[in-house]
């Protein structure tokens, strides 16, 4: 069947012009393996894991990727798998990535499939869940796997697909996600000479895609901060230190960082709380507070400016109050500022519009989330693009947002994800300037 549709696609050729020709050979592509792509889906959102963890998810990626005859590695940061796919013909190297691991998050969405499962996050137990969309990235790309692996004998060049582990942050005291698959040497023996990859998004309706040129998604910092005081009762606070009344007063100031210190004309940027964590009992003063966060940008400059001033601040307030703070900024867990480079980004929003119609891809705006695919993204030309998740009809700036325990993807994206992707890599091998 697989090869009847594409036979019949590239069939167009003869009376239509080559770029839509191609762009119907995606889209049968895409339509013939979407079936198994949701099953692939439904299967890695009923089972997820978090980072480091994708043991099942890993163990499903890599039977199908030896299924179909491709020269698969596993164990590459811990989870990671790859599989390498040489086409018959020369041609360039591409690599395509999907990213496995979920989210400590407990859903909440009414699906045959939902999940239930439980996992340990930061010591304590926690619902896990699928709730950005990771299930969907992976079975997409083994739903590309096994479409361009049909027409290896067709296939122009070689294609490295990365299914990579821990894309939300490895675990405490461990390393994972990108930076430790390059770390390994993912790209020690085979160089790709482009890499795409894509996320799906409930700010955008199904049938939309969006790319931009340059800077796409901010670096993040994640940064801690302990503020210790000295322990009292609650009825006589005169005898202690509170390092609650600390710790809130650097989080109202640190407020003043993004809204006052950095220059907004210049580039947007982030500063937001995540983790207050402190005392035991309602009438005692405790000894510590501990403070977490995050810290997004695209200039480095006024990353720089940004943490100079979060380490002051506390420094300081925390001095006025007779307590100490300690800071670490960063802490550790951080992304650069994802760029996609602006010519390839030019030949991937072409073969956007190709696929889908010029109409539905549109302009990214810059993203303040970020992604660790930028580290790829420093060590070669590579694009990243976003694809429309939530039903058509449905208002997408109110649909729940990715990282929500309520996020819903509609499975049209799936297919248009596929198609958009197919089209971009098979332009990108077929382009006689790369050959």
């Amino acid at each position: 069947m697989y090869r009847t549709a594409l036979a019949l696609a590239l069939a167009v050729a003869a009376s239509a012009p080559s770029h839509a020709a191609d762009a119907s050979a995606a889209q049968a592509m895409a339509q013939q393996v979407l079936p198994q792509v949701v099953a692939w889906r439904h299967d890695i959102h009923q089972h997820p894991e978090l980072g480091n963890r994708e043991l099942r998810t890993s163990a499903l990626v890599a039977r199908e990727l030896k299924r179909l005859g491709l020269e698969v590695h596993t164990g590459i940061a811990h989870t990671g798998v790859v599989g390498l796919l040489k086409g018959d013909l020369p041609g360039p190297r591409l690599a395509l990535r999907a990213d496995m691991d979920a989210l400590p998050v407990t859903e909440e969405v009414n699906l045959p499939f939902a999940s239930k499962a439980k996992g340990e996050y930061r010591g304590k137990t926690v619902g896990v869940m699928h709730a950005c969309g990771h299930d969907a990235h992976t079975a997409m790309l083994l739903g590309m796997a096994q479409a361009l692996a049909g027409m290896k004998q067709r296939l122009h060049g070689s294609v490295l697909f990365v299914f990579q582990p821990a894309e939300e942050g490895a675990p405490d005291g461990e390393e994972g996600g990108a930076a430790l698959m390059l770390k390994q040497g993912l790209l020690r023996d085979f160089k790709p000479d482009a890499m795409f990859g894509m996320h799906v998004v409930s700010a955008l309706n199904t049938g939309t895609v969006a790319v931009r040129p340059g800077p796409a998604m901010a670096g993040s910092d994640a940064f801690r901060m302990v503020v210790h005081g000295r322990q009292t009762h609650g009825a006589m606070p005169w005898n202690g230190v509170d390092p609650i009344v600390t710790a809130a007063e650097i989080i109202g100031a640190a407020q003043t960082i993004v809204s006052r210190k950095l220059d907004l004309g210049m580039q947007p940027a982030v500063l937001s709380f995540g983790i207050v964590e402190g005392g035991s009992r309602y009438n005692i003063v405790p000894e510590q507070v501990e403070l977490q966060g995050t810290l997004r940008t695209f200039d480095p400059g006024m990353r720089q400016q940004a943490i100079d001033s979060l380490e002051g601040i506390a420094e300081h307030i925390a001095a006025a109050n007779g307590a100490s703070v300690e800071t670490q900024i960063p802490l550790g867990d951080s992304n650069p500022v994802l760029v996609n480079d602006p010519a390839l980004a030019a030949r991937v929003r072409d073969s956007l519009r190709q696929a889908i119609g010029a109409e539905h891809v549109i302009e990214a705006r810059p993203q303040t989330a970020s992604e660790d695919f930028a580290w790829f993204a420093q060590q070669l030309p590579s694009v990243y693009f976003f694809v429309g998740a939530t039903p058509p009809g449905q208002d997408a700036s109110k649909a729940p947002a990715n990282h929500s325990p309520k996020f819903f993807l509609d499975e049209g994206a799936l297919q248009i994800g596929m198609a958009s992707m197919l089209q971009a890599s098979l332009d990108y091998l077929d382009a006689p300037a790369s050959r």
